[in-house]
């Protein structure tokens, strides 16, 4: 699975195709030939059983990188509710169940949340991703949004719970924003800036 040295791959590991549009966006002007999960369906998902974001993003982009031999960059994101005690954490993708959409997921937050006042709504999005290189070294990024969680779904656009996180500075939820202006806010555009860093510096 090598590609030319001037023109080296980056397996970005995820079949998420939310995550791959925001990720090749800001990283779209990088030397690097982007590749997803999606180009490899063959491979047997990671098992994503760390008790942080960071663990989780560490141990996709090991096994994804050992499997393929590629330079691999893997995230692992999701929302912390002050009022759940931070959950749903490492669970947001499954919060309601191993089966959950994202619809099924908003619907048990706003479950959760019935009754808790404005004032203690708070909640963040948290991304750590992990870039796995042929070395066996790892590098780490990481980014974070601050918000509120309100008691609807507002907007059409996004995914997972961007429909119920309302950004204070902008005005509006993420689901409200366009892409360009999701990217400029978001806390996985943030690790990616972080993570375009790293990358730029591996290509010099």
């Amino acid at each position: 699975m090598s590609e030319r040295r001037d023109h080296p791959v980056l397996l970005v590991a995820t079949q998420n195709r939310g995550k791959i549009l925001e990720i090749k966006e800001l990283l779209h002007d990088l030397r690097f030939k982007l590749k997803t999960l999606l180009d490899y369906p063959d491979l047997a998902p990671a098992v994503e059983d760390g008790t942080t974001f960071q663990e989780n993003a560490i141990k996709k982009a090991v096994y994804y990188q050992a499997l393929t031999g590629l330079i691999c960059l893997a995230d692992d994101s999701g929302l912390e509710v002050d009022a759940l005690g931070g959950a749903p954490g490492v669970f947001s993708a499954r919060f309601a169940g191993d089966k959950a959409t994202d619809e099924l997921n908003n619907r048990k937050l706003l479950k959760e949340m019935q009754g808790v006042p404005l004032k203690d709504r708070k909640a963040r999005f948290c991304c750590f991703m992990a870039i796995a290189l042929p070395t066996g070294e790892v590098k780490i990024a990481k980014g974070s949004c601050e918000g509120i969680i309100l008691d609807s779904l507002q907007g059409e656009k996004g995914f997972g719970y961007d429909p119920l996180f309302f950004y204070p500075p902008a005005g509006k939820t993420f689901a409200q924003m366009s892409p360009e202006e999701k990217n400029r806010y978001s806390h996985r555009a943030k690790a990616l800036l972080e993570a375009k860093n790293i990358l730029q510096g591996i290509l010099t």
